[in-house]
């Protein structure tokens, strides 16, 4: 059963819910000195290829009551919403600046407050040329809308703070790529965000020299995405430390669930310390820190291994671009909350991935270089590791360590290694020590902490063949469903 099958399309345009929420005017209410007005390219065709019906609730909206049409009125033909927003930014692209940045194929559809009281960004992606086009087509192509729906899903399944994707309209053109088989079939996507405020929005006020409008941008953010710090005297001083606090805990979210971004240009990195933006990412197939996901970093500046340091160090890139209105003494005592959330939150979230909520600081460190030195060792799947620790936890690897994993290909092809027999042998010392109801809190903590379905590249490929080669979207549709109710 497709999409078609399930909704109604009979609606008219004056009932569209997506038309009738309350947007509210933020960014557009600063002026035009952060972005340009634009309008949506025209397609010859529109088909719903993605809702996502998990995020209406959100907007106070039922799912059974909004129709497929209705995705396609508001977010396909871009009918009635105005005024469009291309925002303006620049960046720091593998270290080099590069201020001929801004939104090339995507704008600021609209703002809205959810029903949890937080703001949400509604910001597109493929529809079509603005001012900062640089000469490109603007538009996307429906893998890279396929493979960003499928990303934001598999992180939000594991916790991680991420955009996620509301609609995905496949609109009817041919595109031209160097990096897929072309012409390739195009689309244009929703991507539901806290900001599309970036690091580098701030870097390019700064390259312009005004420090008046980085000042009104910091009490816009402030207001809407740090409002607890409204009216603190030293207001941006602590805006920066939790900045950093924020992105220290997104990077240990990534690192611990095996993800590697890309692309950590600034222009890549939210103000709000949210994960977005899509593009070469993977998930590692095996515990090697060098793993890159893009193939155009040649030389490794954003592998897996490389990404706390590299958002530490945008970090400390955005210092020169908030110099005029936080002392820079200041923002050097806020970064480094990013070392101590960084260290902290992963430290957590491995534990938890290994079933434990808490140890004592020598056991937990000792557990975590084993068994990271055990994964780095062998060419053992990083996320079938974790995943097989939950779907074979027995009770029984209590009274023996021998049995630990033994029911996991895993265990049974390697059990007899040094390395493993060390990893098995502390595990097995910690759960010693726990009762029958503390066992039965791992083997919950390991079902939590491991989804049974990680999107690694074959999987993602074997879902698009089938879209491809037989314009099938069944198989994709069965993989976000098995990672949305793989809890």
């Amino acid at each position: 059963m497709n999409l078609a099958d399930i909704h109604n399309t009979n609606n008219n345009n004056s009932s569209n819910p997506f038309l009738s929420l309350n947007y509210e005017p933020a960014i557009e209410s600063l002026g035009d000195d952060y972005y340009d007005e634009v309008a949506a390219a025209e397609y010859p065709q529109h088909i719903l290829r993605w809702r996502n019906d998990a995020l209406l609730p959100i907007l106070g909206l039922t799912p059974s009551t909004v129709t497929d049409e209705h995705f396609i009125q508001a977010f396909g033909k871009f009918q009635e919403r105005k005024p469009f927003l291309a925002l303006r930014y620049h960046g720091y692209q593998f270290g080099e600046y590069n201020p001929m940045l801004g939104d090339g194929r995507g704008f600021l559809y609209g703002q809205v407050r959810g029903v949890d009281n937080r703001f949400y960004d509604f910001g597109t992606k493929g529809s079509g040329r603005t001012p900062y086009s640089r000469g490109g087509d603007g538009m996307l192509t429906l893998k890279g809308g396929v493979r960003e729906v499928l990303a934001a899903e598999m992180l939000h399944r594991m916790g991680v703070n991420t955009s996620r994707c509301l609609s995905v309209v496949e609109t009817g053109m041919s595109l031209w790529r160097g990096d897929e088989p072309s012409p390739t079939r195009s689309c244009v996507m929703i991507r539901m965000s806290q900001s599309h405020i970036r690091f580098g929005t701030f870097e390019r006020l700064n390259y312009f020299q005004r420090p008046d409008l980085t000042q009104r941008l910091l009490d816009h953010v402030i207001e809407h995405y740090y409002p607890h710090l409204q009216g603190e005297e030293d207001k941006y001083v602590l805006f920066y430390a939790e900045l950093c606090q924020r992105v220290g805990k997104l990077v240990a979210q990534w690192m611990a669930v095996g993800f590697c971004h890309g692309v950590l240009n600034t222009d890549n990195m939210s103000i709000t310390g949210e994960s977005f933006d899509y593009g070469p990412y993977a998930f590692i197939p095996n515990y090697d820190p060098y793993f890159t996901a893009a193939y155009f970093d040649y030389y490794g500046r954003y592998c897996y291994t490389h990404q706390p340091g590299i958002c530490r160090f945008n970090l400390e890139l955005l210092q020169k671009a908030f110099k005029d209105v936080i002392p820079l003494e200041d923002m050097e005592t806020g970064i480094k909350n990013f070392d101590y959330e960084y260290r902290k939150e992963y430290r957590r979230l491995m534990l938890r991935k290994l079933g434990f909520e808490q140890l004592e600081v020598f056991q937990g460190e000792e557990l975590l270089k084993s068994t990271l030195a055990f994964l780095k060792h062998y060419p053992v799947s990083y996320h079938h590791f974790f995943a097989d620790l939950g779907r074979t936890f027995s009770s029984k690897w209590r009274d023996d360590a021998g049995s630990i994993l033994h029911e996991s290909e895993i265990g049974q092809s390697l059990g007899n290694t040094e390395l493993f027999f060390n990893w098995s042998g502390i595990y097995h010392q910690i759960l010693t020590n726990l009762s029958p109801d503390e066992l039965e809190n791992v083997a919950k903590i390991l079902t939590q902490s491991n989804p049974q379905t990680v999107i690694l590249k074959p999987v993602i490929e074997s879902a698009w063949e089938s879209i491809v080669q037989e314009d099938n979207w069944q198989p994709f549709y069965d993989l976000i469903k098995e990672i949305q109710s793989d809890k």
